[in-house]
């Protein structure tokens, strides 16, 4: 797979740990070989299967019940020993948790649009929603973010 970076991008931005990501992507490795019959143009192929990979992340984030590892997320934070990487932890920490308070399609769109740089036409097209709903999401998004964060978000380092 030439696209195999962006899969896991995608899949980990959905999922939050590679483990996780990984299964979604075997997953729609299987789903693709049995339903490759049904694409109809080849040259979709590549929007066709980040569909079918943001499904199988829905499918696998339904079906497991989340929980935190603690012994894992201390093992990463004592393994970075500045400061520094720990002001970055807590605030990836903190938008990750600001994210989970908002409704759960503006998460997506934000998450496509700024962690995985993707224009609005492709969050449109890979969540089948029109362009006009993309942009509310995110906009609408951005400014609960903004309520919940206190204004944190624009602040400089």
């Amino acid at each position: 797979m030439d696209q195999k970076e962006d899969y896991y991008k995608i899949a980990y931005s959905y999922m939050g740990n590679q483990h996780d990501a990984l299964d979604a992507m075997e997953d729609m490795i299987v789903k693709l070989y049995e339903k490759i019959d049904q694409l109809k143009k080849h040259d979709s192929f590549y929007s066709w299967s980040k569909k079918i990979l943001v499904h199988c992340c829905y499918s696998i984030y339904r079906s497991r019940s989340k929980v935190v590892l603690v012994d894992e997320w201390q093992d990463q934070m004592s393994t970075s020993g500045h400061s520094r990487e720990h002001n970055q932890v807590d605030k990836n920490m903190d938008i990750h948790q600001w994210l989970s308070m908002i409704n759960p399609r503006q998460a997506e769109a934000i998450k496509l649009r700024y962690f995985q740089d993707l224009d609005y036409q492709s969050i449109a097209n890979m969540t089948n929603t029109s362009l006009g709903t993309v942009k509310s999401r995110i906009f609408n998004g951005l400014k609960k973010l903004h309520k919940l964060s206190g204004g944190a978000l624009n602040e400089e380092n």
